[in-house]
């Protein structure tokens, strides 16, 4: 009962996180708590998903190289960017295709019903020595490389990726030390629960529904993957 009651709390912060402010909730309302009922099947779906993750990438979560979380965005799978990229770089590294591949083969066969965003991570270090912009350029353009290495050599639908790069301005850690630079070069697969979102047609004072899957929506920069 306990449980229950946690998992509902928890469904609920997540469709006002998800969703944005506009989402209403109205006592007693047969929808509402339909909603809510939904969105809390799709935590068990990930609950079962982040352990199958834990199975697979033992070895790297034990040598941290990936953190798997919960968050109020969803399944987030935080993988340490210098295993993935060189410094300055956007291609990804042979070595990080096998950890790919483990995470890819989850979100194809165990999660096909949920929408993938990923997000491309830098330290505060400026660009020197690379011809990228900016690090926004450049986190952008690995969250690229990702999406790119999903949908083209692991199948995963086109339709279920988004991609978004942050550059120096979402870190995890201090960027006083080496260390905490480390953990802030990182990319983010983050596991979208789908939502609906309550939007106000004020033409009629009226409100209607709209389904959202708080996916992240980022047009390609042409530059970046030349």
């Amino acid at each position: 009962m306990k449980n229950n009651f946690f998992k509902y709390i928890l469904a609920l912060f997540l469709a006002v996180g998800l969703a944005g402010c506009t989402f209403i909730f109205q006592a007693g309302k047969r929808s509402d708590a339909q909603k809510i009922q939904e969105l809390s099947a799709q935590l068990d779906e990930l609950a079962r998903s982040k352990g199958l993750l834990e199975q697979k990438l033992g070895q790297e979560i034990d040598d941290k190289q990936v953190k798997l979380q919960m968050m109020e965005k969803g399944l987030v799978i935080t993988v340490v960017g210098d295993l993935i990229f060189d410094s300055g770089k956007a291609k990804i590294r042979s070595e990080a295709l096998p950890l790919l591949d483990k995470v890819s083969a989850v979100l194809k066969d165990n999660m096909a019903q949920f929408n993938i965003g990923i997000e491309g991570h830098t330290d505060n270090i400026p660009i020197k020595h690379s011809n990228w912009k900016s690090n926004w350029e450049l986190s952008t353009a690995r969250a690229l490389s990702v999406l790119h290495y999903l949908e083209k050599d692991q199948g995963i639908s086109p339709e279920r990726l988004s991609a978004i790069g942050y550059g120096e301005y979402r870190p995890v850690a201090s960027n006083e030390t080496k260390e905490g630079r480390k953990q802030n070069r990182r990319v983010e697969i983050v596991i979208l629960p789908n939502v609906t979102k309550i939007k106000n047609d004020s033409s009629s004072g009226a409100y209607k529904d709209e389904s959202s899957s708080g996916a992240y929506k980022l047009e390609e920069p042409s530059e970046n993957l030349k």
